[in-house]
């Protein structure tokens, strides 16, 4: 047991504000560090805690859909800055959108309002390498003194700048009629999926990639950064065939439909152990998400996708946590110090605050001198933290949560022809059955 009953926190993002307030509530004393108004990243434009710089929306809010489980387990949690996004939520549907302003502001009442939290306006530029326990959870934008310190603190070769991931797609959209396995180097592999294009096919998609409409990049994203990882959009402006000979090229390839090599061809790699999800290989995209459903979807096989996570390229601090993190997202190399939000693997404004949660949980129990063991792996917390420490993925890429991230479920519970609904549902309930049972035995 650590003699001070107090943990630090760095940032007070969404992560770093959930983090504060639960140990707070646990009768823990928090020193919350936030750099601005000292220091203002690119994206950023207030002073108030969890701000949010993109969409004002946490997706959906309810089950059967993977945000809505994480939601649901957070409540169940009693997630703090979750219920200020609940009283300060706006009209969006089947979504928990909220007023930005509103919702800032509900969370900085909290922390101000909380006797445990000293909040302290300070650019924090290094970390203690010993003593309590800490929390980073400085953002995606860190500063570059912060970041600087942790490139050289704790891997000078693990710290990436940008995101540049692919769709993933669920595994039961993808039409195996046209689809199918092989690889490339070995004919025997199955770990990948091709969907073979006719040049009539491919004139088609190429045409519509380079219409398709794109997000903007902010101001403070060099394009320069895309000779090194290309947009599959941006790669279809240097030439019709630039994408045929590049990751959609054919070569070692037979369509089984017609005994010929294709005119190209569209890989999919596993996502997961199981085979329930699939990466586009190659298909990092600035395409805005409705753009690319209509597009991706003209890819033969995929005409009726489910798209698990949508692909983009953004500006992004993040470490290869897989290789640096332990189980309870602190730093190998230094286990009083836990790594949450974007800065440690995860995406989105939900997952976020779950990993802030869980940082915190994990913190409480290293000042405690315990153990806690992770949420069950059945749960989006557990599937969430598992992604985040033990990807096999390579190169390691953020994941927002989504249901290929989950163990699958057993035969003697579902069955292909119980259909997609019917899995998320037995998806969600095995969730919060294990979640129920965890929370009990760690209360």
């Amino acid at each position: 047991m650590i003699a001070e009953n107090r943990v630090t926190v760095v940032g007070a993002g969404l992560a770093g504000s959930e983090a504060a307030l639960v140990l707070a509530s646990m009768g823990v004393n928090v020193t919350l560090f936030e750099a601005r108004p000292h220091f203002i990243s690119p994206a950023h434009k207030t002073q108030m805690p969890a701000e949010l710089v993109c969409s004002n929306s946490f997706k959906a809010k309810e089950p059967p859909s993977a945000h809505g489980l994480l939601k649901e387990e957070l409540i169940e949690l009693r997630s703090p800055v979750i219920k200020a996004a609940k009283e300060t939520a706006v009209p969006a549907g089947a979504a928990l959108a909220v007023n930005r302003e509103h919702f800032s502001k509900y969370v900085l009442d909290l922390i101000e309002q909380e006797p445990r939290i000293d909040l302290i306006r300070k650019e924090i530029t290094s970390l203690p390498v010993n003593g309590a326990p800490c929390i980073v959870a400085a953002g995606p934008l860190a500063s570059q003194k912060l970041t600087s310190w942790i490139q050289e603190n704790v891997s000078s070769t693990k710290l990436h700048f940008y995101d540049a991931i692919a769709p993933i797609i669920d595994a039961d959209s993808i039409d195996m009629s046209v689809a199918f396995h092989a690889s490339r180097r070995d004919a025997e592999n199955k770990d990948y999926l091709n969907c073979p294009f006719s040049e009539e096919e491919y004139n088609s998609f190429y045409t519509a990639l380079r219409d398709a409409d794109r997000t903007n990049a902010r101001e403070f994203e060099s394009m320069r950064f895309f000779e090194a990882c290309l947009p599959v959009e941006v790669m279809a402006e240097r030439g019709y065939k630039c994408l045929a000979f590049g990751p959609l090229r054919p070569v070692g390839f037979v369509d089984p439909r017609t005994g010929k090599r294709p005119y190209a061809l569209c890989q999919l790699r596993k996502e997961d152990a199981g085979g329930d999800s699939y990466n586009m290989v190659g298909f990092q995209t600035r395409l805005t998400v409705p753009q690319q459903k209509i597009v991706f979807r003209m890819i033969p096989g995929l005409e009726n996708a489910e798209f698990l996570r949508f692909g983009s390229i953004h500006r992004n601090t993040y470490v290869d946590s897989p290789k640096l993190l332990n189980y309870n997202l602190s730093l190998k190399k230094y286990p009083h110090l836990f790594m949450a939000g974007q800065m440690c693997g995860n995406e989105g404004y939900t997952e976020s605050i779950a990993t802030g949660h869980m940082a915190a949980l994990f913190a409480k129990a290293k000042l405690d001198g315990e153990i806690l063991p992770p949420a069950p792996q059945e749960t989006a917390l557990g599937a969430m933290l598992r992604h985040v420490t033990s990807s096999t993925q390579e190169p390691f890429s953020p994941s927002n949560i989504h249901f290929g991230l989950f163990p699958p479920l057993s035969q003697e519970l579902f069955k292909k022809r119980d259909g997609k609904k019917r899995k998320k549902e037995l998806l969600c309930s095995r969730a919060l059955e294990s979640l129920r049972q965890w929370n009990e035995n760690i209360g």
